[in-house]
């Protein structure tokens, strides 16, 4: 590990702290570091049990679901890429029988630990102002007419999906995201937390009331406004070891960048340190804010797996794809060509891979 005197005077909230010795790291540790809070320095063919996949999120906060199945869906390909021994089975029963996960939004729609539930009440009642003034704009009219008579339906008749509702509505001419009415406010009641997933029918969300779902003693937790964005960041920053603002903001996606900013800025050196990494596209060195135990986690990394892993388009590691040109020199833009996916090698460098399926190089997780 490189520490030496930052390169540049560091602009804005960082220039106060420019006078002191600010630990610089290498362009090798930073990619070294991001596979480890990634998940990708653990032995890969170690028995995973179902408490290990539990911890396994955990670590990486959230597992994203996408619809996207030309290999596998992301979320099993996610998981399995870290871990050979990981059953698509074991994931359905921490969501469907134990509990342990559940799914919402945070950047996207996302597999979460159960135990981060009640940061998400403010998420919800943030949601539903929002969401209907997007929707409005960009959904068919009459949803917000159906969120009643939809909440009432499943209260009476149970869970259900969205093809058994709205079936007397015109069915939308525009593709997957012209969704029926129902369809929306189903969404909607979702995101808004008034709704659960209780199971998948393949890979149809089936909904239920979120009371029939989510344990009462978990759903009715609140935290104040002040507890969420402490938990945001730092949870956020632990993730990732070292990030901008923006990046802090955008993991959960449950904080603007402006209260990530001043939540660092009181928080440095309590549990917050500064950092100037290396990047690899050729650019300057950048002022980051890192996690306070980040130069004893470079000093203790193991070595990552000497394999090539095969990364989906959604891929923890990948997703910020400003990061990972920053960090990789890696321009990973088509998140949706058919059967094309980043590799990463154990030292952290990057190619892109095509029609692996056909070319029968891509293992794949079972189903059990």
């Amino acid at each position: 590990m490189q520490v030496n005197k930052a390169p540049e005077v560091l602009p804005g909230l960082l220039e106060e702290h420019c006078m002191r010795r600010t630990p610089h790291i290498s362009n090798q540790d930073a990619r070294r570091l991001l596979l480890h809070v990634h998940g990708l320095s653990f032995a890969p063919s170690r028995k995973l049990t179902v408490q290990g996949l539990l911890e396994l999120v955990a670590h990486l906060g959230f597992v994203q679901v996408d619809s996207i199945n030309i290999i596998k869906r992301a979320h099993h390909l996610i998981l399995f890429v870290r871990n050979l021994t990981y059953r698509q089975g074991q994931l359905a029963h921490l969501l469907e029988t134990e509990r342990a996960l559940f799914e919402n939004w945070t950047h996207d729609a996302a597999i979460i630990p159960m135990q981060f539930y009640h940061y998400w009440t403010l998420r919800f009642d943030r949601e539903q102002e929002r969401l209907r003034t997007r929707w409005r704009q960009h959904r068919r009219r009459g949803f917000e007419e159906q969120v009643e008579q939809v909440l009432s339906h499943i209260r009476t008749h149970g869970p259900v999906m969205a093809r058994e509702l709205g079936t007397e509505q015109k069915k939308g001419a525009q593709g997957w995201w012209d969704w029926h009415p129902s369809k929306t406010a189903l969404e909607y009641l979702w995101r808004c937390g008034a709704l659960a997933i209780t199971r998948r029918d393949g890979f149809q969300k089936v909904y239920d009331l979120a009371e029939r779902v989510i344990l009462a003693t978990v759903r009715n937790g609140k935290p104040p406004k002040e507890a969420v964005v402490d938990w945001a960041c730092r949870s956020a920053l632990q993730r990732l070891g070292f990030a901008t603002t923006r990046e802090i903001a955008g993991f959960w996606g449950a904080v603007s960048a402006a209260a990530a900013q001043a939540w660092y800025k009181d928080h440095l050196d309590h549990g917050v340190a500064q950092v100037t990494v290396e990047c690899a596209d050729g650019s300057p060195s950048r002022p980051m804010f890192a996690r306070g135990d980040l130069l004893e986690l470079l000093n203790n990394l193991p070595h990552p797996p000497q394999r090539l892993r095969f990364l989906s388009p959604f891929d923890p590691l990948i997703r910020d794809r400003l990061r990972t040109s920053r960090m990789f020199n890696f321009d990973y833009r088509s998140a949706v060509v058919p059967a094309r996916l980043a590799a990463v090698k154990a030292g952290g460098r990057m190619q892109l891979l095509e029609n692996l399926r056909r070319k029968g190089w891509l293992p794949l997780p079972r189903n059990d």
